[in-house]
């Protein structure tokens, strides 16, 4: 027995744990080599320690004393309790070292359940807890840290879809936590609509595709409406087949980079002065706009702006007032151009106007570009008004038309450039082409303008009448056509000066005046047994139909010239159906009401939608001169003009075919139900009085 003894005692003093017993009396009866070791007590002297013994200085796991009646031995002696993993403090005797322990305690029983002693068990844990200390403050630096940054952290758990979201990722959107619950969508909730399928689809992309990071730049709500800039970069835990467990990351607000990316880009590429762009960035644009020009095919047209005598005014008002000046003159210049138009300050007082998205044609393009540098030099010829003294600025316009054929920024500059001196050559407060050609062309145009508006002044203009014919053969009315008899030149053609008069406001005029003289002619004709019953077709331009007061100024018309609204047809076109159908529809129903009727022109040539057509106050369609010119040899032309004939008889409408020549044209279209025509089989536009004549012969004859 005491050999077994022995062992036992051996095997308790190789236990990594001290091991003590205390009597019922609470005197330590035994304590293996580990626990004298712990305890800092030499082994001879702990037995017969008290457990309340004043040299024992234990300490809660806070740090403040521990009272003797909650020390473990205590416990399980006189209040019978089991004591499992008690952390406890030491302060040991031999050194002074705090120690850390983990104590357990049992009390052991007699037969009659009385404790009669209690065997308490305890293990070395300081270094475990100063492990603990460590790993406490590293996460209270690093919270320190990230509460204290301006970036906002994040970390998601992709298994349990636990998620964290710092203060300052909400106080970064102006929202409270608090009030605001997170959630997986959280950040999604927020995303701007234009960047929310981009940046899902960049966030989820990365994590099916094996990535480690990631970097997405989006925007977010602010709780006060705006939306923050945000980049986000996340870091990527997979495990060990790759699949994504948890993602982590921080959100950086932008707004300052992106306030500082834009002052370095308005500095970099606008004038200071008038915030126009500069000289680099205008570079770029044309550059742009030649790169462009092979795709759509339409011209583009560089204007330089110089101020003439500007030096003058620089020296004798000073620079602030001719700062002022130029600021001015940029904000006349971009009044002035249209939406995709790009204006520039070069320097000093030299400016550029980029003009894209010209027409096709060479001579369309050059001619909008000078009407537009026209309208300039007209505005920046205003007075200026500066400190209560008005002041008269002009400038030298020149101009360059950009084909795509030279793909030099440079080159192009510099022909606007010589243009413009150009300009100053002819004593300034004028506009010159680079190319002599496009110059002869635009001066032609201004010359034929200018001999048009006079042509109105000097009654120079003539309605001339092309009967519009039955199937019977009996003159129904006239297409009222304007020919311009020049005291020079002789007769000149619509398509010669119409399109002069259709670019500018001339047309107005010129379709005025043809309404309301074809208005007095119906008034004349109105006792007549055969002209009163004729009807006159006016041709109306897109211009004039936009015009606000169309309507109004129709009516005006009709009223002081006493013309019967019955026997006038206002023909529009196809290119008129396009732009506004809703507001057409208007204006004709106010006109209809009155009776005045109405004519679709060249049908079949542009776009009509058929279900706005069947809703447009029409009375007749007109089947174009293109598809009568080759109804008998072209089997695609006949095909569309049955077609037109028919959708018209459909929508129960009257259908007049214009441009018939022959009488095989005339056959067909009667054969395929035509109700009239119009063209030089029967007469060519004539004046009045040979329409007059011709009239009563016909109508006699049937």
């Amino acid at each position: 027995m005491t050999e077994e003894k022995a062992q036992f005692g051996t095997v308790l003093n190789r236990l990594r744990a001290g091991i003590v017993v205390h009597e019922r009396t609470s005197r330590i009866r035994y304590a293996n080599e580990r626990a004298a070791g712990l305890l800092g007590w030499p082994p001879d002297q702990l037995l017969g320690v008290q457990n309340d013994d004043p040299r024992w200085a234990f300490c809660r796991e806070d740090g403040s004393p521990m009272p003797v009646d909650e020390y473990p031995a205590t416990r399980a002696l006189f209040g019978g309790e089991i004591v499992e993993d008690l952390i406890v403090g030491l302060r040991r005797q031999s050194d002074g070292q705090l120690i850390w322990l983990i104590c357990n305690a049992e009390p052991v029983l007699d037969d009659q359940g009385e404790v009669v002693e209690a065997v308490v068990s305890f293990t070395d844990i300081t270094r475990l807890k100063s492990v603990e200390r460590a790993l406490y403050e590293s996460e209270e630096r690093l919270r320190l840290v990230i509460e204290g940054s301006n970036d906002a952290s994040w970390d998601v758990d992709l298994v349990t879809g636990v998620q964290y979201f710092s203060s300052r990722w909400w106080s970064m959107l102006g929202r409270d936590p608090a009030s605001t619950p997170a959630s997986l969508d959280s950040w999604r909730d927020y995303l701007h609509p234009e960047d929310r399928a981009r940046a899902i689809d960049e966030y989820e992309r990365a994590l099916e595709d094996g990535s480690s990071s990631f970097e997405i730049e989006f925007r977010l709500l602010h709780a006060y409406g705006h939306y923050v800039p945000i980049l986000s970069r996340g870091l990527i835990l997979r495990s060990g087949n790759g699949q994504p467990l948890r993602v982590a990351g921080t959100n950086m607000d932008l707004t300052e980079r992106k306030l500082l990316e834009q002052q370095a880009y308005q500095f970099a590429f606008f004038d200071g002065l008038t915030g126009l762009p500069n000289r680099q960035l205008l570079v770029e644009q044309i550059q742009k706009a030649i790169r462009g020009i092979s795709r759509s095919r339409r011209y583009a047209a560089l204007l330089l702006v110089n101020l003439d005598s500007f030096k003058i005014y620089n020296e004798t008002l000073g620079h602030d007032a001719a700062d002022a000046l130029l600021k001015m003159v940029a904000e006349r210049l971009r009044a002035n151009v249209r939406d995709a138009d790009s204006v520039g300050r070069l320097g000093g007082d030299e400016f550029i106007v980029l003009l894209e998205h010209l027409p096709v044609s060479v001579r369309d393009a050059a001619v909008e570009a000078e009407q537009i540098g026209e309208i300039i030099l007209d505005s920046l010829g205003q007075p200026y008004v500066l400190a209560g003294n008005s002041h008269v600025l002009t400038a030298s316009v020149g101009v360059t038309l950009i084909d795509g054929s030279d793909p030099s920024a440079a080159s192009v500059l510099r022909q606007a450039d010589l243009a413009m001196y150009e300009a100053k050559s002819m004593g300034g407060s004028t506009l010159r082409f680079f190319d002599l050609n496009m110059q002869t062309t635009v001066d032609q145009r201004l010359d034929l303008e200018r001999e048009l508006r006079k042509a109105v002044q000097a009654e120079q203009l003539r309605l001339f009448y092309q009967p519009q014919v039955s199937v019977e053969g009996r003159v129904l009315g006239a297409e009222v056509l304007l020919r311009w008899q020049h005291p020079e030149r002789g007769m000149i053609m619509p398509d010669v000066f119409i399109p002069v008069a259709e670019s500018s406001a001339l047309i107005l005029q010129l379709g005025g005046w043809a309404l309301r003289t074809a208005c007095t002619q119906l008034k004349h004709w109105a006792n007549h047994p055969v002209f009163s019953r004729l009807s006159l077709s006016v041709n109306v331009s897109v211009r004039q139909f936009n015009a606000v007061d169309f309507v109004s100024t129709v009516l005006a018309v009709v009223n002081e010239t006493g013309a019967d609204p019955r026997k006038l047809k206002l023909e529009v076109t196809e290119s008129l159906v396009a732009r506004d159908i809703e507001g057409m529809i208007s204006k004709m129903a106010m006109l209809k009401e009155v009776g005045i009727g109405f004519s679709l022109d060249d049908f079949g040539t542009g776009y009509s939608s058929l279900f706005y057509l069947q809703r447009m106050p029409l009375n007749e369609l007109k089947i174009d001169r293109v598809f009568v010119q080759e109804i008998l040899t072209n089997p695609h032309h006949r095909d569309i003009s049955r077609i037109i004939i028919l959708l018209a008889d459909t929508l129960g409408l009257s259908v007049i075919a214009e441009g018939v020549e022959s009488e095989g044209q005339r056959q067909f279209l009667q054969e395929s139900g035509c109700d009239a025509y119009q063209g030089y089989l029967f007469s060519p536009p004539t004046p009045v009085e040979l329409f007059e004549s011709e009239t009563l012969r016909r109508n006699r004859m049937h």
